[in-house]
């Protein structure tokens, strides 16, 4: 052979060629052979040559390191991977959360190879929802991604976790809850009264638990009758023990607390329990008991659908609309509370949260449509206190 001659290519070497129909030089590193005797190749294209070879450094780099990319395994997989293996112990409503967050995102990147995603892919893709989707929900979907890729990268299937780089944009402004006024708060108890949710609504709005709480909610926590007869009198009380989260805890520790019930929650679960009674005499051998005080007509536990769906049939029933949700009867409590003049940190006690911030700024609302304290405060100084 003599020096001009064009040196093969040795054993186990990178192949580098140019590809006419594509118009780009393709790198080839062999993998060895497959179970069926075949050559097994991982190939990346370039422009030039040296964009080729960088490319193939960057495979032997994988190899290396044990990994095993591929380029038909796309986020969309390794998504779906996760939420099948990598949450053990998790309930499905977690999982579905999860998933639901993570769907306009995959409508974005989900096709894309996994090995091949960049930051500016998550970036952009984030950044193409930031206007209809809310900054907690971009929040969420981000660091969804980003562990379902670390489930990749713990299985060998992608060398770097690219979505733990990059910062969720802010989102667009979601539907703040709000409060009813007292006006609202009593046409809302009137049109309850012939509903299956009448107690659900009555409860919510007068002891202020969360829907969670509501839902996860057992008869033997409820004491209608208290013990008016002891040395230190006990009221008719409701123990809010546990919720439908994962393993039943509340939100947080102080959310375990006991709280006396007034006599409008007290008339509201009476004949509430009344109702249950004919509905698991009707049902018969339908009827699956689950010790729950808010159930389906045969038993069964209420999903955040079935209250939700009830709730806009009252709303609307009271003349309300159907913009209002659940959650809006705890706000409301707390703001009739604040109104009555009732201290901050008692309304914290009784809603059960872990610091006053939390009562003042995100559940108490102000019921006047004007506030005026400003106003009267300015006008005593002013006229000398003679207001």
């Amino acid at each position: 052979m003599t020096d001009t001659a064009a040196r093969r290519r040795g054993h186990g070497e990178d192949a580098i060629y140019f590809d006419a129909t594509k118009n780009r030089y393709v790198g080839a590193v062999s993998l060895g052979f497959g179970p069926d005797g075949k050559r097994s190749r991982r190939k990346v294209t370039g422009r030039t040559k040296q964009e080729v070879r960088d490319k193939l450094k960057a495979v032997h780099a994988e190899l290396d390191r044990g990994l095993r990319t591929s380029s038909t395994y796309t986020v969309r997989q390794a998504v779906d991977d996760w939420l099948e293996g990598g949450l053990p112990g998790r309930a499905e409503r977690t999982r579905s959360v999860y998933r639901e967050a993570l769907a306009p995102l995959m409508a974005q990147i989900g096709n894309k190879p996994l090995r091949e995603l960049t930051v500016k892919d998550v970036r952009v893709g984030l950044e193409a929802l930031s206007d209809r989707l809310s900054t907690r929900y971009l929040q969420i979907a981000k660091a969804s991604l980003a562990r379902a890729i670390r489930y990749a990268e713990a299985h060998d299937l992608v060398g770097r976790n690219v979505a733990t780089l990059v910062d969720p944009p802010e989102g667009a402004v979601g539907r703040p809850s709000r409060s009813l006024n007292l006006e609202q708060t009593l046409a809302l108890l009137e049109a309850a009264r012939e509903s299956r949710l009448n107690a659900y609504v009555v409860i919510s709005l007068t002891v202020g638990i969360r829907t969670e709480e509501a839902r996860g909610l057992r008869w033997d926590h409820v004491d209608l009758g208290g013990d008016p007869g002891a040395v230190r009198p006990v009221p008719p009380s409701v123990a809010v023990w546990r919720s439908v989260r994962q393993g039943g805890d509340t939100k947080t520790a102080k959310s375990r607390r006991t709280l006396a019930l007034p006599q409008t929650a007290i008339q509201a679960l009476r004949e509430h329990r009344r109702r249950q009674a004919e509905d698991h005499l009707a049902a018969g051998a339908l009827w699956q008991e689950h010790g729950l005080v808010f159930v389906s007509s045969i038993g069964t536990p209420l999903d955040a659908s079935n209250v939700r769906r009830e709730f806009r049939k009252i709303t609307e029933a009271a003349g309300l609309g159907a913009g209002w949700a659940p959650r809006d009867l705890r706000h409301t409590f707390v703001s009739l509370m604040s109104a009555d003049g009732v201290p901050i940190e008692e309304i914290a006690r009784l809603a059960g949260h872990n610091q006053t911030a939390t009562t003042e700024l995100v559940y108490r609302h102000e019921l006047r449509p004007v506030i005026t304290t400003g106003a009267e405060v300015m006008d005593r100084i002013l006229s000398g206190g003679k207001r």
